[in-house]
């Protein structure tokens, strides 16, 4: 498929930036004109393996992408999970060997773009280039809430924490509402991002719905009670910086 412009998948990314910032017309007309070429990947289908040069970065349209690390044992560490909107792989513009993978997590289509593009589009609209920045500065805050989950919070309160992360960034970008959101994603995975066994994870989660916390069926999330798994996680959406947040 050559390279052009979509403005329909374009405008997942404008939502996403949104999300964190305001857009003039402008901006979002040239984020429109970039081009790109769309694919669509099975479930657990790498992307971009750790060691890879990437000559593009990868806008996911639709379904959930992970980035991830393996050790030499096949042990693998989840370091973050991504919804339709993201372009997980962005510090591949200054950092040109990827140091872990990013694989699919469900069927999804995504969007590549090429390097060159994204230069040349911040080259001509430096305030873009400066939200990108705070994009990747966003993403680096996550990244330490992460840290402290897996090294000083119980596994119920990381979890609580992970949940509470995930509902606000879906509805952020219109992906989430009334404390309910799809969640795609197996308890292996939630294990390997929370350092957790799978007993363990199926553990915390039937201690979540015995408390009526939340209900988790049919890859569907429901906060049954938000004020109290927040609480619980002592989550504070700051570091988030989303423009739109849910009521607490």
């Amino acid at each position: 498929m050559p390279l052009a412009p979509n403005p329909h998948a374009m405008a997942m990314l404008i939502r996403k930036l949104e999300s964190i910032a305001s857009l003039s017309d402008e901006q979002r007309q040239a984020i429109e004109r970039l081009p790109l070429r769309t694919h669509t990947l099975a479930a657990r289908q790498d992307i971009v393996r750790d060691g890879d040069k990437p000559g593009h970065c990868c806008l996911i349209l639709d379904g959930w992408a992970c980035r991830y690390k393996l050790l030499g044992d096949g042990r693998r560490q989840i370091f973050s999970f991504h919804i339709p909107g993201d372009v997980p792989d962005l510090q591949s513009l200054h950092i040109h060997t990827m140091d872990h993978s990013l694989a699919t997590m469900t069927k999804a289509t995504v969007a590549l773009i090429p390097h060159e593009s994204l230069h040349e589009l911040t080259l001509r609209h430096p305030d873009l280039g400066t939200l990108f920045w705070r994009e990747t500065l966003i993403d680096a805050a996550i990244f330490r809430e992460w840290m402290v989950g897996l090294g000083r919070r119980s596994a119920f309160e990381h979890m609580a924490h992970l949940f509470c992360e995930l509902y606000l960034t879906l509805q952020a970008v219109g992906l989430a509402e009334n404390y309910r959101c799809r969640l795609p994603i197996a308890q292996l995975d939630l294990g390997d991002a929370l350092g957790l066994t799978s007993v363990h994870v199926n553990r915390v989660l039937r201690d979540m719905r015995g408390r009526a916390l939340i209900t988790l069926r049919s890859q569907t999330l429901v906060i049954e009670a938000w004020e109290e798994l927040v609480r619980i996680a002592q989550f504070d959406p700051t570091y988030l910086n989303l423009e739109r947040r849910a009521a607490a």
